[in-house]
């Protein structure tokens, strides 16, 4: 009997250079949803958007920062779990994991109630619940058919909606010159006014940190990096290009709109619900840049959405792998598509809640889980340097592995603190549940904990998950 031959252990392949990488954490990020959030997070700081936006940069540069090292440091792993993990202990990483794990389950969402926006924008006549539906089905159909998905494509639709972005400010920047909004090109109304607060700065900055959620992302492909020397890099561009981005579309938006209360022609504040894009493309072009406006947010959603749910299930994937979660349905494989399919479907079903929640809830949550996650990026740091390695007595490794992670972790902190109550009850209430899930699975402390790393690789049935 002839002896059967030797599984082929897969491997990914090594093909994306660091602005490739770039590309996929920008379209991560979602460029567009700028617009989303502005009506929401112009009344939140009393019509200081792109301030908030900075606050929230200077927070995520500290952390690219501490990202970059820890990737350096680890390059088969790309999360916040596993570095707390390794840097701290497994049972740290573990509740790390399990809080951050909300923003991966909600971001799908959050993509699913801007759709939703978008196209009750067009039709205000058809039920909210039938875009759920459709959209839900036909992007979960999609990833359960092929996790694939290409650099190029996710180029192409980056593209589309910068390209649309750079007409919108450009029309804008002409109806400023006309004497429309604040009157002129160069203004401090954007970042500063008589009603200047701290708080709501730092509350706005805690909503729109969730924008920059995607340059953690990057670190998911340091095993198609060309080379792994490339992903701290491609870290840093992604938050400052991303930044940059999303500060000047704010600039110019807040410029032309100095008060929220445009967005609010009915007085119903719809915007805190729904997404102020499409009114914003309308107010500025009439119904052609409501259109192209629109048109560019939802092709960047779409992407978003395909990558953020693909993400989830595949994380759930290496979860039921490691027996965190019951292996037989968290890590199962179609044969026949090489899917996670359990976990495609899970997510889909949470995407359909997409018909009642509305965008500013969902997006605190996912910030609570977010900042839990960079947090302890920026400890892992001082950890595995500072103590682990005692690189803190000379000048260089003080300010490297001391100075700059720890204003990383209090400036997080600042956010946290001020995310809203109802985010902060949510997300405790989920990370209880956690730590019941650990008492539980550990047997009260008395047996390790599974890890789990959704940078993985993951194969099955002698195929890599694609």
């Amino acid at each position: 009997m002839p002896e059967s031959p030797m599984p082929v252990k897969a491997t990914l392949k090594r093909n994306l250079g660091m602005w490739a990488i770039v590309a996929l954490g920008l379209g991560y990020m979602t460029p567009t949803v700028v617009f989303d959030t502005f009506g929401y997070v112009a009344e939140e700081t009393s019509n200081l958007v792109p301030l908030a936006y900075l606050a929230a940069l200077i927070v995520m540069i500290f952390t690219a920062i501490s990202y970059g090292r820890m990737s350096g440091q680890f390059p088969n792993a790309g999360s916040a779990y596993t570095y707390a993990k390794e840097s701290m202990h497994p049972n740290v990483g573990f509740m790390v994991g399990w809080t951050s794990m909300m923003d991966y389950i909600l971001l799908p969402l959050v993509n699913i109630v801007i759709v939703r926006a978008y196209m009750e924008a067009f039709f205000p006549d058809v039920p909210s619940w039938i875009w759920v539906l459709i959209f839900t089905v036909v992007c979960t159909a999609i990833i359960y058919l092929t996790m694939r998905g290409t650099s190029s494509v996710n180029t192409i639709l980056l593209v589309i909606a910068l390209v649309a972005m750079v007409v919108f400010v450009v029309m804008t920047a002409a109806q400023l010159m006309q004497g429309e909004g604040e009157g002129t090109l160069v203004t401090a109304a954007p970042f500063f006014n008589d009603n200047v607060d701290i708080a709501l700065i730092l509350t706005g900055a805690t909503i729109v940190c969730f924008s920059f959620i995607g340059f953690d992302a990057v670190t998911m492909y340091v095993e198609e990096a060309r080379t792994p020397k490339v992903v701290p890099r491609a870290i840093m561009l992604t938050v400052l290009i991303g930044g940059a981005i999303f500060i000047v579309t704010a600039y110019f938006t807040q410029a032309r709109f100095p008060d929220f209360m445009a967005f609010d022609p009915n007085g119903d504040r719809q915007y805190l619900d729904d997404s102020t894009l499409p009114i914003i493309g309308e107010l500025v072009g009439g119904q052609t840049m409501k259109v192209v406006l629109t048109a560019a947010g939802f092709a960047a959603t779409i992407a978003s959405l395909l990558a953020s749910q693909a993400s989830v299930a595949r994380m759930l994937l290496v979860m039921g792998r490691n027996n965190v979660l019951p292996r037989k349905l968290f890590g199962y494989i179609n044969p026949k598509t090489s899917t996670p399919t359990f976990n495609i479907i899970l997510a889909g079903l949470i995407c359909l809640l997409g018909a009642s929640f509305s965008l500013d809830i969902i997006v605190q949550f996912i910030s609570f889980g977010a900042l839990i996650a960079f947090t302890f990026v920026n400890l892992s740091v001082f950890a595995w340097f500072a103590i682990r390695q005692g690189r803190w007595r000379s000048a260089g490794d003080f300010l490297k592995f001391v100075i700059l992670p720890l204003l990383g972790v209090a400036s997080t902190v600042i956010l946290w603190v001020n995310l809203e109550d109802t985010a902060i009850v949510g997300g405790l209430i989920w990370a209880g549940i956690g730590l019941v899930y650990l008492i539980i699975i550990t047997r009260f402390f008395r047996r390790k904990v599974a890890g789990f790393d959704e940078a993985q690789p993951v194969t099955g049935h002698n195929k890599v998950v694609s």
